[in-house]
């Protein structure tokens, strides 16, 4: 697979993983905890394998094989830490959500 292709692999899988999280946090909002957190299971598996791809660039650098940095990549890299801080901080805000419905019931007034 050339770079253009990779790096496209990790714009889509962070995409993927981006829109998982946005999801699972309009979820959480209606109240759908266990709904949420399946979303964010989906987010961390798209990460998984966005890292998985990163990695192996990684190793290639490491033997020798050193690619171009292109905007291209420096772009989809972008996307790649985008998607790791969306589903960290919307896994800490589905943990408010979850504990504001239980301490005030099913009602929010937000």
């Amino acid at each position: 697979m050339d770079l253009e292709q990779i790096v496209f692999e990790i714009i889509s899988h962070a995409g993927n993983a981006r829109s998982n999280c946005y999801e699972a946090l309009r979820l959480s909002k209606e109240g759908n905890i266990e709904q949420a957190y399946k979303f964010i299971d989906r987010a961390k598996d798209e990460l998984i394998e966005t890292h998985k791809i990163q990695t192996s660039l990684l190793q290639k650098e490491a033997n020798g094989d050193h690619q171009n940095v292109t905007l291209l990549l420096m772009h989809a890299e972008d996307h790649l830490m985008t998607a790791i801080l969306a589903k960290e901080l919307i896994t800490e805000m589905i943990e408010l959500y979850k504990t504001i419905y239980e301490t005030k019931g099913d009602s929010l007034n937000v």
